[in-house]
């Protein structure tokens, strides 16, 4: 029996007087992909940052293979419309943060620094794929605005939760970076949702 990935529950949230979401469900199966299509300010934003557990609903509950994470963060991946790069760090540092926060760079008890050069190992693996080769060493500020979306995009793939929040993640990506999003749907075992800006 094919159990549901995720599973959000009449989810409502208001800012103010104006009703953002209004009894919003949703049910992902396993290795399901999903597109919320809408036009600007219509709530996808909103949608995400209640299902990654960014942001609390005012009713309703997200539920994960049928536990309640309902505002608990770090249960789904989320690639946010920005890229988040942190300025101060490589591209390739940026890139194997989640591998170094989540401690999965490496086997038992090992030291810090030994954590990181793995991860590093891990996440320079992916680049050529991700059309990213050659600029490991490069700063955040080097790269036009399609290669930072591919970094993230790379990012929220190495995160690898059981769930992966996409928001227009494809919108900024130039020629050269056009294989990314199947790399990603194709390596990708866990199913996603993907937000579109629908004029």
């Amino acid at each position: 029996m094919q159990t549901n990935a995720s599973v959000v529950e009449n989810v409502s949230k208001s800012f103010g007087d104006k009703k953002v979401l209004e009894s919003v469900s949703l049910t992902l199966e396993e290795g399901e992909i999903v597109c919320i299509l809408g036009a600007s300010g219509v709530g996808k934003s909103t949608l995400f940052h209640i299902i990654s557990g960014l942001l609390m609903p005012d009713e309703g509950r997200v539920l994960l293979d049928g536990e309640d994470v309902t505002g608990k963060p770090g249960k789904i991946s989320y690639m946010l419309q920005k890229d988040m790069m942190l300025p101060y760090k490589t591209v390739l540092d940026n890139v194997a943060l989640p591998l170094i926060i989540k401690k999965m760079s490496g086997e038992g008890k090992i030291g810090p620094w030994r954590r990181i050069r793995t991860a590093r190992e891990k996440a320079a693996a992916f680049f050529e794929e991700f059309g990213l080769s050659g600029y490991e060493k490069k700063y955040p500020a080097q790269l036009s605005g399609g290669m930072r979306q591919r970094a993230a995009l790379l990012r929220t793939y190495l995160f690898s939760q059981e769930v992966a929040l996409l928001d227009e993640p494809f919108s900024a990506l130039d020629y050269q970076g056009e294989n990314a999003p199947v790399v990603f749907i194709n390596y990708g075992r866990n199913p996603y949702v993907n937000a579109v800006h629908y004029p």
